[in-house]
């Protein structure tokens, strides 16, 4: 009887997968093709204003000023955790808030002046330099938890929910960038690049706060927090592979050739990751079964392999970001070597320097800029978009995969979840200058509420207690 379903089954998926990914991926080219006529004219996006140049009252040389600035970033950070674990919100989400609140949104209108002695101009440069190693390493820790074998296990239902989860908010988004482009976009970018970013923007999910999650609500064991793990992981490699393109276009602007030099050395970079310096690193792996440990020498080596992967995909015109992702990603998979290195790099990263990430973003986001009913409605629109493609996509998608409708729900509630991967995708866009300060500030609201959404919905559609037992003895035996 098995040999007689199995056969069924595959068409079964196959004929979803067209439904739920071949149908928004038809109409995002659809969109793509005709998004630039229907956008109309290209009007020129007022510039950022530079923030005015104040002395600082604080009367500190450089570097006083930034440890004052790190003392401050970390006990705002910590405090507003700690407040949002206990109204049963993850701790990134109340780490967020304290960046914005550190930032123009509040504190720089509560206290100008104070907000402009605390942090200069002139001491940002400083602040998004710290921010960006933050990031390097992050998305190094991010890449190094990507369990293989969980995807592999998962299989073809895993693969259909997580591109359905991406394919249906990135049409949508694609089709709001349409009203959005002749707005809010930046003052250079094409109708292409702006639609795509929009899109990715959209359907991005954060692994590390949905891991963390499922492990404090204890649902790890469960199916849907199996399935929830191995679609977040195929939903971030596919969505840098995504975001990598829309960079890479969008740099490369008009010029082909340098598109397609990029996307050419990006191949060749990723082919030699994967199928020569993955077997190389095969010695870290031997050296640490061996003596338990890593030498300071390895461990040099390895900040020093991370650094010149990060640096890498600068040069080919892309992001540090992706090549630090792509490092942790060929790191060998022994799960005492990944904790090990895990625990060495995660304190200094989350203690200290995500949450100057944050406190650099809620500096350059100005709550003030989305004014006028307008631009809430805007506002208001992303933040449904992204939650009925996100929601509604996976949901679909995993009933179709032969998933019960409760935790189909659940899974769409979990991958709608993008906190600091959001953010961080928000700050390649404003770097690049694909959408402006107030589109910036917009998608950082629909970010915080998309995140804080998830436990409330979750305690709607999670499994029952007797099924998480369940799952977890089966994963023990």
């Amino acid at each position: 009887m098995a040999q007689a379903i199995r056969p069924v089954r595959k068409k079964r998926l196959a004929l979803a997968y067209a439904v739920v990914v071949g149908f928004p991926a038809g109409a995002l080219v659809i969109v793509l093709r005709l998004g630039g006529r229907l956008a109309g004219a290209r009007p020129l996006v007022e510039a950022a204003a530079a923030p005015a140049q104040h002395i600082s009252a604080l009367h500190l040389p450089d570097l006083a000023l930034l440890v004052a600035q790190l003392g401050v970033i970390i006990a705002v950070s910590r405090a507003a955790g700690s407040v949002a674990q206990k109204i049963g919100q993850t701790r990134v989400i109340g780490e967020i808030l304290a960046g914005i609140l550190l930032g123009p949104s509040f504190l720089g209108w509560l206290a100008p002046e104070f907000s402009a002695a605390l942090f200069p101009p002139h001491s940002f440069a400083v602040l998004n330099a710290l921010s960006q190693l933050g990031l390097v390493l992050f998305m190094f820790l991010v890449g190094l938890e990507l369990n293989w074998k969980e995807l592999r296990h998962q299989g073809p239902v895993a693969i259909l929910v997580s591109h359905a989860s991406i394919a249906a908010p990135m049409a949508m988004g694609a089709a709001l960038a349409v009203y959005c482009y002749s707005r809010l976009a930046g003052p250079t970018v094409g109708f292409v690049g702006f639609a795509l970013f929009m899109g990715i923007a959209t359907s991005i999910t954060a692994f590390p706060v949905l891991a963390r999650i499922l492990s404090e609500r204890k649902l790890l064991g469960t199916h849907m927090g199996a399935m929830a793990i191995a679609c977040a992981a195929i939903d971030d490699v596919t969505g840098w592979c995504v975001l990598a393109y829309v960079v890479a276009h969008v740099r490369a602007a008009d010029h082909a050739a340098s598109l397609w030099m990029t996307i050419g050395g990006l191949v060749l970079f990723v082919t030699l990751m994967i199928a020569v310096v993955r077997k190389l690193l095969g010695s870290l792996e031997r050296a640490f079964v061996e003596q338990g440990t890593l030498s300071d020498n390895r461990k040099a080596f390895l900040l020093l392999f991370l650094l010149l992967s990060a640096l890498t995909t600068e040069m080919l015109g892309l992001h540090l970001l992706f090549g630090a992702f792509l490092a942790g990603v060929v790191m060998p998979r022994n799960r005492a070597l990944v904790s090990y290195v895990t625990g060495k790099f995660e304190s200094l990263t989350v203690l200290l320097l995500l949450p100057l990430f944050f406190a650099y973003t809620g500096l350059r986001m100005n709550i003030g800029r989305v004014n006028g009913i307008g631009m809430w409605g805007v506002c208001v629109a992303i933040t449904a978009v992204a939650i009925a493609g996100k929601i509604g996509g996976t949901s679909v998608a995993a009933r179709l995969g032969g998933i019960g409708w409760k935790e189909s729900l659940g899974l769409g509630a979990l991958m709608n979840t993008r906190g600091l991967m959001e953010l961080v995708v928000l700050n390649i866009g404003l770097d690049i200058q694909v959408i402006s300060p107030p589109l910036f500030s917009m998608m950082i609201v629909m970010a915080l509420v998309t995140t804080a959404m998830t436990s409330p919905l979750l305690n709607w559609f999670e499994p029952d207690a007797s099924e998480a037992t369940e799952r977890e003895s089966r994963a023990a035996t």
